[in-house]
């Protein structure tokens, strides 16, 4: 709900690209520089404490979007107040840095090992979930409601977020730091990716696919200039890849993959790219949904292979750390692939970046497909 009300408010308050990217540039700086010591945080916290605590901490940035909405027209300076936008948007990145890997990391404690990789896919679904009704209910209310409003309401979502985290019991901390300084810890970490080539590559093909092929951060221009449809077009473009991520996962959690995972996740890739030049192209509403749902069908291939490759392959005990060079990977394709696209879409005009960025995904994917012989391999 929180990216479809700041994507909208910012593009109509500043008209702007450019901001469009400056948006995921924002979030993704205090989350790349965080990430590392805040693995070491995980690893060595209560886990559920952990995550009620970030979550408290993201109400107050809600609340100041929302008090911000609200009494940004008093400053009667846009520069300013998109200033002030990006910065709490930067603080949900902080927080992002230490919530990510706390979610991955407490799952393995609530989840029997045997039942993991099914947990794992099952929280994939629950996460979809909201993802895709989220977009759906901001973009439709949104033409009814002040924006201030709509943040009022996310508010209260993310506060019964935190009472069912509260019902969860306490668990053990797994990994005890003692008196070993925080960069040795991190270097365990980097060096158990780096090792495990598998998870490296998956990795890599995620963080390199996104960053070209990701075309959310310029759905706002699609669907008011190019489209030219409302608030609730775009919302529903918004959640149409995640409905697509939610049904792929759905039937593979029930057929799971028997063979040929790496050929299967580097072919996804591809037709993600290719499904993202067709939504460029696209000048129907209607066929630009479908392009984006079946970008999200195989992207929830990719999302189950890499979750379970996370979850077979890494000890409890570096589940924080190893998930925060991870979350780095995830940071650098989404919300650097964001910048990304604000700015080739200023350079280059709006459709030719999506489509350049989609024919790059096809081609590293092929590249991998052609170099990788590991992950092109790759079974478990």
């Amino acid at each position: 709900m929180v990216s479809v009300l700041l994507g909208w408010h910012l593009y109509e308050l500043t008209g702007s690209k450019f901001i469009l990217g400056l948006l995921g540039l924002s979030e993704v700086i205090p989350a790349i520089l965080l990430a590392l010591p805040a693995g070491v945080r995980v690893d060595s916290s209560a886990k559920k404490t952990l995550i009620i605590r970030t979550l408290s901490l993201y109400l107050l940035v809600i609340a100041g979007l929302g008090l911000l909405s609200f009494y940004g027209g008093l400053l009667h300076n846009v520069h300013l107040l998109t200033a002030m936008f990006l910065l709490l948007v930067a603080a949900t990145g902080a927080i992002r840095a230490f919530l990510g890997p706390a979610y991955v990391a407490i799952l393995a404690q609530i989840v029997k090992s045997e039942e993991l990789v099914k947990g794992a896919s099952m929280n994939s679904m629950t996460f979809l979930t909201g993802a895709i009704i989220g977009p759906v209910i901001a973009g439709f209310i949104v033409n009814y409601l002040e924006v201030w409003q709509v943040f009022v309401l996310t508010f209260g979502v993310l506060l019964m977020s935190i009472i069912s985290f509260m019902q969860i019991t306490d668990k053990p901390v797994t990994f005890i730091k003692g008196n070993s300084r925080t960069w040795d810890s991190v270097r365990e970490g980097l060096d158990f990716v780096w090792k495990t080539k598998d998870l490296l590559g998956a990795m890599s093909l995620d963080m390199f696919a996104i960053l070209f092929g990701g075309a959310v951060a310029m759905l706002p221009v699609f669907a008011k200039d190019i489209l030219a449809a409302g608030p609730q077009a775009f919302g529903i473009l918004m959640s149409a890849t995640y409905l697509g991520n939610f049904l792929s996962i759905l039937f593979l959690t029930i057929y799971p993959l028997r063979t040929n995972h790496g050929r299967k996740l580097i072919i996804s890739v591809i037709g993600f790219g290719i499904c993202i030049i067709v939504f460029a192209l696209s000048k129907s509403v209607l066929l630009s949904f479908f392009a984006l749902f079946i970008s999200g069908l195989f992207d929830g291939v990719s999302v189950i292979i890499r979750s379970t490759i996370f979850q077979i392959l890494v000890p409890d005990d570096k589940r924080g750390r190893v998930s925060s060079v991870n979350s780095i990977f995830i940071n650098s394709s989404n919300e650097l692939g964001q910048f990304e696209s604000g700015l080739a879409a200023t350079v280059m005009g709006t459709i030719p970046s999506v489509v350049f960025g989609g024919i790059m995904t096809v081609c590293i994917a092929s590249f991998v497909w052609i170099k990788n012989k590991q992950l092109r391999n790759l079974e478990y």
